[in-house]
C-alpha cells in the first residue's frame, strides 16, 4: 500500500513540473502586420500558422493571439501629414488625395495636419465625416523647410490612444537643414522610437519643394533615405523614384489603402527583460510571394517582480 502511494506522489509531481515546464513563459507584447501582397494578390486566408514571429536574434517567439483587424475590430485613425514646404507641381495631385480620403472605409477616421516651418498645424481631428476632411486639405504654399520629423513626433506624442489603429501618411521631401549627413538623423530616429512605442505606422510619400533642381542631390536623397527609414521601421513603405515630384500620386495611395485593408493584431509572447525597453522582431510568411510588413522594435513591459513576503517581527 505505501508504495502504491509513493508511486501515485512521484506520478503526480512530474505531472505538476511538467505542465509547469509547458506554461508559457514571456510577457505579452502585440503589433500591427500587414500583409502586402506584391503582383499576386492577397491570400484568400492568413493564418497564424502562416507566420512566425522571431527575436532579433531569430528565436521564435510564441504567437498567443492573431486577430483580422476587420468587421468590429477594423476601426482606424488615419492622419494625413503634409509639409507645407512641399510645393512643386502639386496641382492635381491634390485631387487624387481627396479622392483617397472619400474612397477610405467608414470605419476610418481622417485628421489632417501641416508642417509649416517645422512646427506642426493640427487643422482636423480625426473624423468620419469626409467632407470635414477633404475641406481642410490645402495645397503647399511653400513655407521655408525645416525639420519635418519633430513635427511627426509632436503629432505622435499629441494623438490620444484609443483601440482604433494608428497610421500617419506623410507627405514631404524629408530633408532636415540642422541635419549631419555623416550621422543618422537624430530627429527620425526620435520619430521612429515614438511610432513604435505609440504603434504607430507610417507612410511617406516624398515630394520636393518647387526649388529643387537649385538644391543639392545629396541632400534630396539623403531626406529620401530618411523618409524610407522612418517608414520601413515602423511597418509602413515609402514611395519615390527619383528627385523629381512624382507624375501620380494615385497608385501608390492605392497601395497604402491595400495595405490599410489587409492588417492583422499579432499578441505574442516576448522574452522578459528586468526594465521596460524596445525588443527588435522579426516577422515571416511561410506563403511564397507573400511578404509580411512589421515594426522593427516593438515595446515590451518589464519582467513582472515577484512578491516580497513581508517580514516576520520576533
Amino acid at each position: 500500500m505505501f508504495t502504491r502511494i509513493l508511486m501515485a506522489t512521484i506520478a503526480l509531481s512530474s505531472a505538476v513540473a511538467l505542465a509547469a515546464d509547458n506554461t508559457p513563459t514571456g510577457v505579452p507584447a502585440h503589433m500591427v502586420v500587414t500583409v502586402a501582397h506584391h503582383h499576386v494578390g492577397a491570400p484568400q486566408t492568413f493564418t497564424p500558422n502562416d507566420l512566425i514571429v522571431m527575436t532579433g536574434k531569430y528565436e521564435p517567439l510564441q504567437v498567443t493571439n492573431f486577430i483580422p483587424l476587420e468587421g468590429d475590430r477594423a476601426g482606424l485613425e488615419l492622419f494625413l501629414l503634409v509639409d507645407d514646404c512641399s510645393n512643386c507641381e502639386f496641382g492635381p495631385k491634390f485631387d487624387e488625395l481627396r479622392r483617397f480620403v472619400s474612397l477610405q472605409a467608414a470605419t476610418t477616421a481622417i485628421g489632417v495636419a501641416y508642417i509649416r516651418n517645422g512646427s506642426l498645424e493640427v487643422l482636423e481631428n480625426p473624423t468620419k465625416d469626409r467632407a470635414r476632411a477633404i475641406q481642410a486639405l490645402t495645397t503647399p504654399s511653400g513655407s521655408k523647410a525645416a525639420n519635418p520629423f519633430a513635427a511627426l513626433t509632436d503629432l505622435i506624442q499629441r494623438w490620444p490612444q484609443n483601440s482604433s489603429r494608428h497610421a500617419v501618411l506623410m507627405i514631404a521631401n524629408g530633408i532636415d537643414p540642422a541635419a549631419n549627413d555623416a550621422v543618422p538623423d537624430i530627429s527620425a530616429e526620435r520619430a521612429i522610437d515614438a511610432a513604435e512605442r505609440a504603434g504607430v505606422i507610417v507612410y511617406a510619400i516624398y515630394h520636393p519643394s518647387a526649388d529643387y533642381q537649385s538644391s543639392d542631390y545629396s541632400e534630396i536623397h539623403s531626406g529620401q533615405v530618411h523618409l524610407a527609414h522612418v517608414a520601413y521601421e515602423t511597418g509602413g513603405e515609402a514611395y519615390f523614384i527619383g528627385p523629381e515630384p512624382l507624375r501620380s500620386l494615385a497608385p501608390f495611395l492605392s497601395d497604402i489603402g491595400d495595405h490599410l485593408v489587409n492588417q492583422y493584431l499579432v499578441e505574442f509572447l516576448a522574452q522578459p527583460q528586468e526594465a521596460s525597453g524596445f525588443q527588435s522582431v522579426v516577422v515571416k510568411s511561410k506563403i511564397a510571394n507573400v511578404e509580411l510588413m512589421a515594426p522593427d522594435k516593438v515595446w515590451v513591459p518589464a519582467r513582472a517582480q515577484a512578491p516580497v513576503s513581508p517580514r516576520r517581527e520576533r
